[in-house]
């Protein structure tokens, strides 16, 4: 299973996953909390600071979009404040938000919570401030989200319906949404919201309800596996499903189809909030079916990505970064190269505290060839542990052009993790590599010596101010990724 998961985890790719449903914006009040109101029995929040993030069916987008994924989005927000701010952070995820409409006297679902820092540090909280209207849609609104939907149909791989029961995913919209997308050859995952009547979701492809959930579509409590394994076919039945998969919160996902019923247990975790969880088991079913997994190994990157989340603080994101790091973890190979930089943090400290020298690099690595072993050979011959920055996807992009990276970031860290002379690898995706610099804080920086000088090596003087050292390596000459893909090309040329 443990190279099942890493190579699909790794194969992912950026498929374009439809996601409609009810948007909200996610609003965290911080403040110490350190007294009571002498004017009530409450606390007083003295706030540090404000932050806002996705909620419901925009959760889900900034899931798909840390997996790599477009996120193609239908949906209804208000004409106001919260929804300018929603639509920025959608757009800064890379998610199409053409399909968004706009309401002028309905709100923008937003949960504002307030969170106390008893000292200063641990996260509780508070209070929830909820402003919504669930109204159903008028008619002619209704009209506009069905045409949006229809036409990214056309352009998208897969659909996810997120259900908060805030008006949009009506019984007769939820239903049409599902049949257009059927009709269109296209897998639709459902997350539904909380009810007794689930026949709106009829014919769909997968549904994701949780414990409670399904407990009050089945009419039973559901305790244990025995009763998630009745649920799931009395919903594969009556509602014509391809598969369920019921999340079981400690105890993991429960996968239903056809042909399989099976638990998914989840590990025991530190769990430190819940929200969001949902929304990220249907993000990572719908990436990796995109990619033409099967359902047993997308419930098992689904419960793991879950298990990632409920270590967080609110509704969070789970990178593929992330991922890897948790199979590797979850299935005994600890020895997994590729690190968030969290994990490599972690264990640098470690390695550092054993008194081993820490070597840091960085760059794109997109064919390698014998420049690159021989500079990661010089990388080795300079201390214990070699740490490589590899430059996201995006910076490639950025740095080299449209036509580049050839091979995308996961397949070139693949290649460097089968290198000896690689330690770790950790992916950044920030301009500029100071700030990874300032963190790993290296004994020794090493960079190719067309950079002419050590002056010119981005971190220089940082690594110096505390007795690090800048070492130039010796480039192999006329050896690049460059020109190898610029012979490829002209030798193509020429055969055609």
């Amino acid at each position: 299973m443990y190279e099942r998961l890493l190579k699909t985890i790794g194969n992912l790719g950026a498929p374009k996953i439809l996601i409609a449903g009810d948007f909200m914006l996610d609003v965290y009040t911080y403040g110490d909390a350190e007294r009571i109101s002498p004017e009530a029995p409450v606390p007083i929040l003295k706030v540090t600071h404000s932050e806002s993030r996705g909620g419901g069916a925009a959760s889900v987008a900034a899931a798909l979009a840390a997996l790599g994924a477009v996120p193609v989005c239908v949906g209804v927000l208000g004409r106001d404040a919260n929804g300018s701010a929603l639509k920025e952070k959608l757009a800064a995820t890379g998610a199409d938000i053409s399909g968004l409409c706009e309401m002028g006297d309905r709100p923008t679902t937003s949960k504002q919570r307030l969170i106390g820092l008893a000292q200063h540090r641990h996260k509780q909280q508070l209070m929830r401030i909820d402003l919504e209207s669930a109204d159903p849609l008028p008619a002619d609104l209704r009209e506009m989200v069905l045409s949006k939907y229809r036409e990214a149909l056309k352009r998208v791989e897969i659909v996810c319906l997120q259900d908060y029961d805030k008006g949009l995913l009506s019984a007769s919209v939820c239903r049409e949404m599902i049949r257009l997308g059927k009709e269109a050859g296209l897998r639709v995952l459902v997350d539904p919201a909380l009810g007794r009547d689930y026949s709106k979701y009829a014919g769909a492809t997968v549904l994701t309800p949780n414990r409670h959930e399904t407990a009050a579509a089945v009419g039973f409590d559901v305790r244990d596996a025995a009763d998630a394994a009745k649920a799931a076919r009395r919903l594969l039945d009556t509602l014509k499903l391809d598969a369920v998969a019921i999340t079981l919160d400690k105890d993991g996902v429960y996968l239903g189809t056809k042909d399989l019923t099976e638990l998914v247990p989840a590990r025991v975790r530190n769990v430190y909030d819940v929200t969001g969880a949902g929304d990220v088991v249907l993000a990572t079913l719908a990436v990796s079916l995109a990619a033409d997994d099967d359902y047993l190994t997308a419930a098992h990157l689904a419960n793991l990505a879950a298990g990632v989340e409920i270590e967080k603080f609110g509704a969070a994101t789970v990178g593929v970064s992330e991922m890897i790091h948790e199979i590797a973890g979850q299935y005994g190979a600890n020895n997994v190269k590729l690190r968030p930089l969290d994990s490599l943090m972690a264990e640098i400290d470690r390695r550092r505290s054993q008194g081993q020298t820490i070597v840091f690099t960085n760059g794109c690595f997109d064919v390698i060839h014998r420049g690159h072993i021989e500079y990661l050979q010089f990388c080795k011959a300079q201390g214990d542990v070699v740490v490589v920055g590899l430059n996201s996807d995006g910076s490639v992009h950025a740095l080299k052009g449209p036509d580049r990276p050839i091979n995308n970031q996961y397949d070139r860290a693949a290649v460097l993790s089968g290198l000896e002379t690689v330690d770790f690898l950790t992916i950044f995706d920030d301009p500029s590599v100071l700030g990874l610099v300032k963190k790993i804080k290296p004994d020794v920086i090493v960079k190719g010596s067309d950079w002419g000088s050590k002056e010119g090596v981005v971190g220089w003087d940082f690594v110096e101010s505390y007795g690090g050292k800048v070492l130039l390596a010796p480039l192999v000459k006329g050896k690049s990724s460059t020109a190898t893909i610029e012979k490829i090309k002209t030798i193509q040329a020429e055969a055609s």
